[in-house]
């Protein structure tokens, strides 16, 4: 009898270990950002786990700065390689600091290099029984002076669409649903999903600030609930995460 309670305690602690995490690897537009009570700036995968229920833990490793490259070279893909385990998804979105061409601990050609990295992503995820899901650089608001959002990730993002379609990862095209997103809001009220303040405006920024390609809480938040739609739209087993 002892043995049978025992056997039915390990499955049930088997049960709950197995809560599976979400892990996010990225660079500062999925960021979690420091000091939130004063500082505006936020990457949509800190916004993310509003969106999630209490079946699931959100992991966000995406740090400032990093492109494909430096993510594994500072070995931080190897901490999460150590916990990924069966059942764990990885959102992995990078691009926009593989374009560092001045730095070559970051740049990487997006058709060898960059594109090569995305593939070791996955498939060491997919070693480790977890789901991999790729996405785009979301678009910066970059409007000329006709009004017209001008593309700025040059070919990162079309080899992530390839890498996606040729591996059979889920892709989600963050590039162009926040291209959809800036020019819902247009030239001028896109500022409000983005850092734009006047001097003095608020503590947090002595100078005046004018960033395009980081977001603010509202801009954040539109991207997170875009991930969350798009991915409902999916045959994924992460819908069941999501909060009604």
């Amino acid at each position: 009898m002892k043995l049978v309670s025992l056997f039915f305690i390990l499955i049930s602690l088997n049960c709950l270990a197995q809560k599976p995490t979400i892990y996010g690897i990225g660079d500062s537009t999925m960021a979690n950002k420091t000091k939130p009570e004063e500082n505006p700036e936020r990457g949509w995968g800190q916004l993310f786990p509003t969106f999630l229920n209490d079946k699931a833990t959100f992991d966000n490793r995406a740090v400032n700065g990093r492109s494909s490259k430096s993510f594994r070279t500072e070995k931080r893909w190897d901490d999460i390689l150590k916990t990924l385990k069966k059942g764990d998804y990885v959102f992995i979105q990078f691009g926009h600091n593989d374009q560092k061409d001045q730095d070559s601990t970051r740049f990487t050609n997006p058709h060898t290099t960059y594109r090569h990295n995305l593939i070791r992503y996955v498939q060491e995820t997919r070693e480790k029984g977890a789901t991999p899901i790729l996405f785009s650089s979301i678009a910066r608001r970059n409007f000329n002076e006709k009004g017209v959002l001008i593309p700025t990730h040059g070919d990162y993002t079309l080899e992530t669409r390839l890498v996606a379609q040729e591996y059979n990862v889920t892709f989600i095209d963050l590039e162009y649903f926040t291209e959809l997103l800036e020019q819902s809001y247009g030239p001028e009220k896109s500022k409000q999903l983005h850092l734009h303040y006047k001097a003095g405006e608020i503590p947090y920024y002595k100078d005046a600030k004018a960033d395009d390609t980081h977001l603010g809480v509202k801009g954040a938040t539109e991207v997170a609930k875009i991930v969350v739609e798009e991915l409902k739209k999916t045959k994924l087993d992460i819908v069941k995460y999501f909060k009604n």
